[in-house]
C-alpha cells in the first residue's frame, strides 16, 4: 500500500492515464511500456526514492493485471418519459 502523498499522486495519474489509453484502443503491451518510461523518468529526474518508485511499479502492475479496471462500462439506460 503506498503511504506518501506524492507517490500517491504518481500513481493516480498513472493509473488514469492507463484507463484511458486503453478507452482509446491501446492495449496491455503499449500500456506497460508506458509503465516503464513513467518509471524511468521518475528514476532520472530523482523526483522519487528508489524505493518509492519500486512501490510504484508494484502497485501499478497489480493495477495493470487487474481485469476489472479495463471492463467497458455499461450505457446508462435511457430513463422513459411519462408525459
Amino acid at each position: 500500500m503506498l503511504q506518501d502523498t506524492q507517490t500517491i499522486r504518481y500513481y493516480q495519474q498513472l493509473t488514469d492515464a492507463l484507463v484511458y489509453m486503453w478507452n482509446r484502443g491501446y492495449r496491455f503491451d503499449d500500456l506497460r511500456m508506458y509503465i516503464d518510461g513513467y518509471l524511468a523518468a521518475l528514476r532520472h529526474s530523482n523526483a522519487l526514492e528508489a524505493y518509492l518508485i519500486h512501490r510504484l511499479e508494484e502497485e501499478a502492475t497489480r493495477y495493470l493485471r487487474d481485469p476489472s479496471n479495463f471492463e467497458v462500462m455499461p450505457m446508462p439506460e435511457p430513463e422513459s418519459d411519462y408525459y
